[in-house]
């Protein structure tokens, strides 16, 4: 890793694990760990320590899992340039279970955990309307409530709340409702990829930050928020609570 661009080296042995499943999934890996500022953050501001259960709803192909993986592997390396100085210890993840719909990208998350993964990493096609949530200590959902409507998220919110003990960790990203052009802009990206992963156009449900803020709190979680749209041009919020 270079003093430049200390996160160099960890994308590449995270993006390592798609090889196996295929040049678009290698290449999709590298560019959402190199352009989507919110992998970093985690790791860099230690949003996930003291979880090794995680649950990540809305998985895609499993980037999350890769990243935690590639940080410890970085992480254990002990070598100066292996991880950045002044980062915390990555999250010891014990297990990793990832739900997503699509079943392509199931497939993808599969080949690329098997076999060295498989132990640690399980990818379930489901809906996170009804699966099974289990017992985590730390739930993440990126950029996916707003494909529910707003009372399939009050259902999912609630049903991770219920999964979590009390000190378990939830990892939102939102936009903010209230956020302009640049919410407009995120709006419009993301019924973009929508349309291109599901091939029909899906209505997305926003909420404000001071809604989402409320709603969690109703749930039993108090939260705080981390900006998550450095080097973009949207309004994207890391919304972290702690169960109750």
């Amino acid at each position: 890793m270079s003093a430049t661009d200390p996160g160099k080296g960890l994308r590449e042995a995270a993006s390592a694990y798609y090889r196996s499943a295929g040049r678009f999934a290698w290449h999709f890996a590298r560019g959402k760990l190199r352009g989507d500022p919110a992998y970093r953050l985690i790791l860099e501001q230690g949003l996930l320590a003291g979880c090794s259960r995680l649950l990540d709803l809305g998985a895609g192909q499993g980037l999350l899992a890769a990243w935690l993986l590639a940080a410890r592997s970085c992480h254990a390396l002990g070598r100066a340039g292996a991880w950045p100085q002044r980062w915390p210890a990555p999250p010891l993840l014990e297990s990793y279970t990832g739900i997503e719909i699509n079943p392509k990208e199931v497939h993808r998350a599969r080949q690329a955990f098997a076999p060295a993964a498989a132990a640690l990493v399980r990818m379930l096609h489901a809906d996170i309307l009804d699966a099974d949530y289990g017992s985590p200590d730390g739930i993440v959902m990126l950029d996916v409530l707003h494909y529910n409507d707003f009372h399939a998220q009050e259902q999912i919110l609630g049903r991770a709340r219920a999964a979590l003990s009390p000190g378990g960790a939830l990892l939102l990203r939102i936009g903010d409702a209230a956020g302009g052009q640049a919410f407009t802009l995120s709006k419009a990206l993301d019924q973009g990829v929508a349309l291109l992963r599901r091939r029909r156009w899906l209505p997305l449900h926003c909420r404000t930050l001071g809604n989402w803020q409320a709603l969690l709190a109703e749930l039993g979680f108090s939260t705080r928020t981390v900006a998550v749209s450095r080097g973009t041009a949207f309004t994207n919020t890391l919304l972290i609570g702690k169960a109750a």
